[in-house]
C-alpha cells in the first residue's frame, strides 16, 4: 500500500519521489536566482520562488528568512557561476577578448537581476556586504590568475570596478541610448582585462 505524501518538503510537482532535504536549500536559492533573473527583486515574492523549485510556499521559511537572504545566496550562486566560466577559460588559455565576451553575456542574460543587485546594494547593508565580499573573491581570483602580488590589489579593484559597469551599461541598452557601438565596450573591457601587470 502506498503511503500518502504528506510532508511539505516534498517537491509538489513530483509527489511521489523522495526528496533529500540537503538539496531544498539549493533548489529554492536556483529557482529564486531565475525568478529574480526575469522579474527582478521587486517583481517576485517567496511564494513564487518555493513553486517554481516545486514547494509548497511555507517550506521557504524553514531556509531562508526572509526574500533578501535569498536573494543574498542567489547573488553567491551567479557570482559563482561567472567565476567557475572565467576560471575554466583562463584555464584553456582563453584570451582577454573571450573573457570579455564570457563577462558581456552573463551580464546580459541577468540584467534584471543585476539591477536589483546595484538597487539593494545601495539600500541594504546585507546586500552590499555580500556585493563587497563578492568583489573581494573577484579580486582574489584575478590576482590568481595574473599571478599578481597583493600590491596590485588597488588597481585591480578599479579595473574590475570599470568592467562591472562597462557591462552593465552594455546589457541595459545605457551604450545605445549614447549611440555608442558595442564594440567600443568590449574594446574597452578587453584593454582593461589585458593590460594588468604579470606575475609582480
Amino acid at each position: 500500500m502506498a503511503s500518502q505524501q504528506t510532508n511539505a518538503d516534498m517537491p509538489a510537482r513530483q509527489p511521489n519521489a523522495p526528496h533529500r532535504t540537503r538539496d531544498t536549500r539549493a533548489l529554492l536559492t536556483r529557482a529564486a536566482l531565475e525568478e529574480f533573473r526575469q522579474h527582478g527583486f521587486a517583481g517576485t515574492d517567496s511564494n513564487r520562488i518555493a513553486r517554481r523549485a516545486g514547494f509548497a510556499p511555507q517550506t521557504f521559511y524553514r531556509w531562508f528568512r526572509d526574500k533578501t537572504e535569498i536573494f543574498v545566496a542567489a547573488y553567491e550562486a551567479w557570482e559563482s557561476a561567472e567565476r567557475r566560466t572565467l576560471d575554466t577559460l583562463v584555464g584553456t588559455g582563453a584570451d582577454a577578448a573571450a573573457l570579455a565576451d564570457a563577462i558581456l553575456a552573463h551580464h546580459r542574460r541577468f540584467r534584471v537581476f543585476r539591477r536589483s543587485l546595484r538597487r539593494l546594494a545601495v539600500e541594504d547593508d546585507q546586500v552590499r556586504a555580500a556585493r563587497t565580499a563578492a568583489r573581494e573573491r573577484q579580486i582574489d581570483a584575478i590576482l590568481r590568475w595574473r599571478g599578481l602580488a597583493p600590491a596590485h590589489r588597488a588597481e585591480i579593484a578599479v579595473a574590475l570596478l570599470q568592467i562591472e559597469r562597462l557591462a552593465d551599461a552594455d546589457a541595459d541598452g545605457e551604450l545605445r541610448d549614447l549611440d555608442v557601438p558595442r564594440d567600443a565596450a568590449h574594446a574597452a573591457m578587453v584593454a582593461l582585462l589585458g593590460t594588468a601587470p604579470r606575475g609582480t
